[in-house]
């Protein structure tokens, strides 16, 4: 049901001026994620919070008249997570970008508009670093990432984003701002609410702002690039070496996904390689040496075809620069479906058959890339959006990736979260009883289901 203009004047009245938009062209861009959702609706109202305050103005006001709020931040989402509904309202935090670094601390304070990249950059300016890194870290906010515990490249080795969450200023569903946390680096006191928000996808509060630690700036990385005639035994590679280290990064790309990236943009790969593995060490002294000879000889023996050592920064970032590539070149070749499903790591060269066998059974291309080195992986679903067929077989494909993770002990989502896209399937990995808890926690902070509908639960 469509909020009065009765309704949207009250909440208009008790904000400044600018800051709650309705006009159509303005809301337009407003109702998907990167994902682009179909299922998406039309907000009635975008609310461009520029501070907590107003946030909580407008969680008191859509608690009072049960308006749907969906929480946004960059919209570079992956999975509908902020995918806009009729009758609500879409809550913006793109306008709360502010970053404080700490130095004495070893923390950022950072408000949730604020980008992963410029948050990294005002980290390094002060010889700090902040590890988490989307393959989207140029375009992603930290809200987001805070939302669906966002992982990426380096992950392996330094973790995702609940690790590096010390505090959170978060609004709840009635408007009421809690601070959880702080800069200590140890503190039990009480429940882990902080985890609880991690990765809640907007539907438990909103964050406005995070406390995140911050390390030394990274050492400098020597890169191991190795092809191989197929992804199992890059897979295997991956799973020997993870047997005995922990590369500061290790990404997986298959024929399809090389291929992708070259006719989308020549990166001076090997077109007929059925496999790429990037692996990357940035351990000190000797020990960088023995990391990468252990590299070599879990590629030799499960395989490999070519190995290809540089200690040359510069180098090994074009090789990840590559792989970063992946996405958009995926997206030049038709509407995708994105996937992120993970499995533990001695499953992987299984999880990567079991995509195989759901392409070739349902005729779609699916090219993956994959956060190898945590077993997660990135199958993405190609299909033509003019061909109603193609969509079916696709859609159809989506669901047996996951049930095939799921069948594996492995998850359908590793970091972009389930969202609307996957909500269908999160009961069949959690199970009766453990999906019954996540709906009395969520009716317990929201009683009246209005912070992000249709997402996750």
């Amino acid at each position: 049901m469509a909020v009065s203009d009765e309704v949207l004047d009250e909440l208009r009245a008790g904000l400044p001026e600018g800051v709650v938009v309705t006009g159509a062209d303005a809301v337009e861009k407003y109702r998907h994620d990167w994902s682009r959702d179909p299922s998406a609706g039309t907000p009635d109202a975008v609310v461009r919070a520029q501070d907590a305050g107003q946030v909580q103005v407008a969680m008191r006001w859509a608690a009072t008249h049960r308006v749907p709020v969906v929480p946004r931040g960059a919209g570079s989402g992956l999975s509908g997570g902020s995918s806009a509904v009729d009758g609500g309202i879409v809550l913006s935090l793109e306008r709360m970008t502010d970053i404080e670094i700490d130095t004495s601390c070893q923390v950022a304070v950072v408000e949730p508009g604020a980008f992963n990249k410029d948050v990294k950059a005002a980290a390094a300016k002060e010889g700090l670093w902040y590890p988490p890194d989307p393959s989207s870290f140029e375009i992603c906010s930290i809200g987001g990432n805070v939302a669906t515990n966002a992982g990426g490249l380096c992950c392996v080795k330094y973790g995702v984003t609940t690790d590096y969450v010390l505090g959170l200023d978060v609004v709840l569903a009635d408007g009421t701002l809690v601070t959880l946390g702080g800069k200590r680096i140890k503190d039990v006191a009480g429940l882990s609410l902080l985890k609880l928000f991690v990765g809640s996808e907007g539907t438990l509060g909103i964050v406005t702002r995070a406390i995140l630690r911050l390390v030394p700036a990274q050492a400098v990385r020597s890169t191991l690039v190795a092809t191989f005639p197929d992804v199992r035994a890059a897979a295997e590679a991956v799973v020997a070496m993870r047997a005995t280290m922990r590369p500061c990064l290790c990404e997986l790309m298959d024929n399809a996904s090389i291929n992708a990236v070259e006719n989308y943009r020549s990166m001076g790969l090997d077109r007929s390689a059925g496999a790429l593995l990037i692996t990357q060490t940035d351990a000190p002294g000797e020990a960088r040496g023995l990391e990468l000879a252990t590299m070599q000889a879990a590629c030799t023996t499960a395989g490999s075809t070519e190995c290809f050592v540089t200690d040359d920064p510069d180098e090994g970032e074009l090789f990840v620069a590559a792989r970063r590539s992946a996405f958009p070149a995926m997206e030049a070749m038709g509407s995708l479906l994105l996937e992120d499903v993970g499995a533990p790591i001695p499953l992987l060269p299984d999880l990567l058959d079991a995509i195989r066998e759901v392409a070739e059974r349902h005729d779609v291309p699916i090219p993956v890339v994959a956060h190898a080195g945590d077993g997660n992986t990135h199958p993405n679903i190609v299909y033509d959006p003019t061909d109603p067929d193609s969509e079916r077989r696709a859609r159809v494909a989506f669901r047996e990736v996951m049930a095939a993770a799921i069948a594996l002990g492995g998850t359908i989502t590793g970091e972009h979260g389930v969202g609307k896209a996957k909500a269908i399937a999160l009961p069949d990995q959690l199970g009766p009883d453990v999906m019954a808890l996540n709906r009395r926690i969520k009716d317990a902070l929201d009683p009246d289901g209005i912070l992000n509908p249709g997402a996750v639960l």
